[in-house]
């Protein structure tokens, strides 16, 4: 069974910083791409960063680049968010999520999701 469970969620103030990890099991991790998703109150659910399943290309939608750094560990099994200077406008919950890089479905499995508050 396959499973992604986020750690690392809280409630920061303004220009703080915090790092999401996520844990997978069951699934061969390098053969999959990783996500970062959040759903703001009241949003849709948005794209915030994905990375390739050998860690060699990253993507950022515009709205964190300079400030979020997705990175991942094939050896552990992890994948991490760095999030630097955060505004009110991230609070959300962030989700995970694994791409499986031979299948052409979008995002096979996601994580529970981990709330992230900035306070400003």
């Amino acid at each position: 069974q396959v499973q992604l469970v986020e750690f690392g969620g809280g409630l920061v103030q303004t220009g703080g910083s915090l790092r999401l990890s996520c844990a997978a099991s069951g699934l061969t991790f390098r053969s999959y791409n990783m996500g970062w998703f959040r759903r703001a109150p009241g949003k849709e659910r948005e794209f915030v960063a994905t990375i390739s399943s050998l860690g060699t290309r990253t993507t950022y939608t515009d709205s964190v680049k300079g400030r979020f750094t997705i990175s991942r560990d094939n050896a552990k099994n992890t994948v991490l968010l760095r999030m630097n200077n955060l505004k009110p406008e991230d609070t959300a919950v962030y989700y995970c999520a694994a791409d499986n890089i031979y299948s052409s479905d979008s995002y096979d499995y996601w994580g529970q999701g981990t709330q992230v508050t900035v306070s400003s």
